[in-house]
């Protein structure tokens, strides 16, 4: 699942929250502390600390990350399970509620987010309040959460946002090495997306207004996709927006082009807690260990694993954390 223009898409998707809960029937996600019924059981411990359910959105990369989530705060002796809801408008009312304690999130996805859902969506599109800058959308963020009974949890270096890939070839042809470099080459370019790209303010028209890129059109293989990147390997197109998890890229022989005018929002990951049940200390101290060491760079790695390689998200994950020692072998 692609997580591309994740921002303008948050504002569009909190104005659906209410018809899809109600298209659920209203029902809950109940909580069970025994973990019973939950995807995973991977994390689990038995520490004698309370049981924290950990949620995850239908992707891979989510996935991936409740997993790290549930199995560093095992190994600090809490009870853990990963329960998987098929997206942010049914997740985050269930952490509100503490039906799940823990998320891991976008931070300028979820600030939009919580910005739609508080102040209205034409409201958040005619006033964002995420922005490139990661301490400001992070401030932004905590004025929105807390009063929700949510506290935002620091975020770290790693990031998951649109990132847009040229061949190798046409890189070095072209001298290209950041937007600006394409921007001012003066070349047409033809993007390998999906059709949403033609009004996205993070796709086509920000490219235009932001660095001056010459689009002239869109190729509608979708977001990251393997067609739309060797569509890019061929020659067939020039630019494929993926993202700066993507794994894939060099295997297709694709390079990303620096976002040297930062147009995309700061989306690095942060855990979301539910204050009254996992708002401790020593839980944001564990799962800050994680946060410090995980990069931009290894979360491509394991969504590779898992996607390209059919690996288990548990099984990268408990690797990953080994293999830092943020766990026990």
């Amino acid at each position: 699942m692609s997580k591309t223009s994740r921002t303008a898409g948050a504002v569009l998707a909190a104005v659906a929250l209410a018809a899809s809960l109600a298209a659920c029937g209203g029902d809950s996600l109940e909580k069970d502390k025994s973990g019973a019924g939950s995807d995973s059981g991977s994390g689990s411990g038995s520490g004698g600390k309370e049981s924290l359910v950990i949620g995850a959105a239908a992707f891979t990369e989510s996935k991936i990350l409740a997993e790290l989530y549930a199995q560093i705060l095992a190994d600090a002796g809490y009870s853990t399970s990963v329960t998987t809801v098929k997206n942010r408008e049914l997740y985050e009312p269930s952490l509100e509620k503490g039906e799940i304690d823990v998320v891991p999130e976008y931070a300028a996805t979820i600030t939009e987010f919580l910005n739609a859902k508080v102040n209205g969506a034409d409201a958040a599109a005619a006033k964002p309040l995420a922005s490139s800058d990661a301490d400001a959308t992070v401030a932004e963020l905590k004025k929105l959460a807390e009063p929700r009974g949510l506290k935002v949890l620091p975020a770290g270096q790693a990031v998951d946002q649109n990132a847009f890939a040229v061949s190798k070839e046409f890189a070095a042809k072209n001298n290209l090495k950041t937007l600006s470099d394409l921007g001012k080459s003066k070349i047409k370019v033809k993007i390998a997306a999906g059709d949403e790209c033609e009004v996205r303010p993070f796709c086509a028209p920000g490219l235009k207004k932001t660095y001056g890129i010459d689009v002239a059109g869109i190729d509608p293989k979708g977001v990251g996709t393997p067609q739309s990147k060797q569509a890019v390997k061929d020659g067939v197109d020039q630019l494929v927006l993926s993202t700066t998890t993507d794994g894939t890229l060099d295997s297709f022989g694709l390079v990303v082009l620096e976002d040297d005018k930062n147009l995309q929002n700061a989306d690095n990951i942060l855990p979301v807690v539910n204050a009254k049940d996992a708002g401790s200390q020593e839980i944001a101290d564990v799962l800050g260990k994680l946060t410090a060491a995980l990069t931009t760079a290894d979360l491509g790695a394991l969504n590779l694993k898992v996607d390209a390689e059919r690996a288990k998200p548990q099984d990268v994950a408990k690797e990953y954390l080994e293999s830092k020692g943020l766990v026990g072998k």
